[in-house]
């Protein structure tokens, strides 16, 4: 499986995707410039007036609910019926769902009326995105429950019909009939914002080159894991700030190292409904 995916971080330098990001203002920056990093092309397009133009000719559309307006889920909703008339992949991240009635009622509306090709998230959010409890405090998760995320992963694909990835120690992602779970990363991550939005932008980008979405999304986690690994040796144990440019450069870089078999490993969906190898 894993010389299936080695093909496509060298892709996304190759065709250069226009990745239009419908994103908070929070992480604005690093997104575009993790998109630049591997090659792709970013665009920050919000204005209602343009976001069905602009959608229509990228080749990822990203939804980020991170700095959420009415203005924003409105904006959002233009895109991505734009973006479902023009057979362009729309990915979804539900930042912060369930942690107000607002959040959570602005995501089950763009489910309902957009396609949405991939959904990222953690498990608290994907949890409250398919009506089940998962305690959330702002826009940070806490533990939906103490099950597998496979599992809860299983069942908002089935119930969304969307790949749904759940991001973690480990990632999981899953199309409700097949699977993978995904290793590797570092803790470092999480001590700088926006890493998790991009690496949602990043997956966008590799589904702008790989038309299964299953595969691209993993594809993408597994590189992004590797890249998190990369740059935590480079940085050494110096903090945050020399980790968030050490991990640009092995973004940039991610088409030249290999990854390790272990970082990835293939299921199928049970007749229960999680994995089995």
């Amino acid at each position: 499986m894993i010389a299936d995916l080695q093909h496509l971080p060298r892709l996304v330098k190759r065709r250069s995707p226009l990745v239009h990001n419908i994103t908070n203002v929070v992480v604005t920056n690093f997104t575009a410039n993790g998109l630049l990093a591997i090659g792709a092309s970013p665009v920050m397009a919000y204005a209602r007036e343009e976001v069905a133009d602009m959608a229509k000719i990228a080749d990822a559309l990203v939804l980020n609910l991170g700095t959420l307006s009415a203005e924003l889920v409105e904006a959002a909703i233009l895109a991505g019926k734009s973006a479902n008339l023009h057979g362009v992949p729309v990915i979804l991240d539900p930042v912060g769902a369930g942690a107000t009635p607002f959040r959570t009622t602005a995501a089950l509306n763009i489910l309902r009326e957009v396609r949405i090709a991939l959904v990222r998230g953690n498990a608290a959010e994907v949890a409250n995105l398919i009506g089940e409890t998962a305690v959330i405090k702002g826009v940070d998760a806490g533990e939906a429950e103490a099950e597998p995320p496979v599992d809860l992963a299983v069942r908002a694909a089935c119930r969304t019909g969307s790949v749904v990835a759940i991001t973690g120690r480990e990632d999981v992602i899953t199309d409700g009939l097949k699977g993978y779970v995904v290793r590797g990363g570092h803790p470092m991550l999480t001590r700088v914002t926006g890493t998790g939005c991009l690496l949602t932008s990043v997956i966008g980008a590799f589904a702008a080159v790989e038309p299964d979405l299953l595969t691209a999304g993993a594809a993408a986690l597994a590189f992004y894991g590797e890249a998190a690994t990369r740059a935590y040796a480079a940085a050494g144990n110096r903090g945050p700030g020399s980790f968030q440019t050490a991990f640009l450069d092995a973004l940039s870089e991610m088409d030249q190292y290999p990854l390790p078999e272990e970082v990835l490993s293939g299921h199928r969906v049970s007749a229960g409904r999680g994995f089995v190898q």
